[in-house]
């Protein structure tokens, strides 16, 4: 596909694929932001494409908006524990040093997923597993921080 062809397709569907983004994301800017993204990835591809273009675009902008909404819903590692300490940094330090207690396999799922990003089809293409049993051990590894880091808590509240 030549760059002219590319352009002049791209331009006629663009605001198809605002309008898709937009319903997904409910923002206008959060919208643009993808379909650039989509239209980018696409861009870079362009000597493979062939026409007509607009399946293709409204897929790579579908995945694009749903990977951003999963990236938002997604909890922080930090809000697996509840905990009202008032010294963030300290909590932080405690979690890290609990994480680095954890089975080797947990404590790679946990970084991956929730300090790197990383969506479960790609950790477990990593692991060499699949997704179920890398979100199995992902919820072992929430369960076994949260509880060792309350206890934690508990000990050192018994102590005062």
């Amino acid at each position: 596909m030549t760059t002219e062809e590319f352009k002049r397709e791209i331009q006629a569907i663009r605001p198809r694929l605002i309008n898709q983004a937009q319903r997904y994301l409910g923002n206008a800017d959060d919208a643009e932001d993808v379909v650039q993204d989509a239209l980018l990835r696409m861009w870079q591809m362009r000597d493979q494409l062939r026409s007509p273009l607009d399946r293709m675009a409204m897929v790579v902008t579908r995945n694009l908006a749903i990977q951003l909404l999963r990236q938002r819903k997604s909890e922080d590692l930090l809000d697996y524990v509840e905990t009202d300490e008032p010294q963030e940094d300290f909590r932080i330090e405690r979690i890290l040093m609990i994480l680095s207690s954890l089975p080797p396999m947990q404590q790679t799922i946990l970084r991956l997923r929730h300090i790197e990003g990383w969506e479960m089809a790609d950790i477990a293409e990593l692991v060499g597993s699949n997704e179920v049993a890398v979100r199995k051990t992902l919820s072992r590894a929430r369960k076994s921080l949260r509880d060792k880091y309350l206890s934690m808590k508990n000990d050192e509240m018994n102590e005062l």
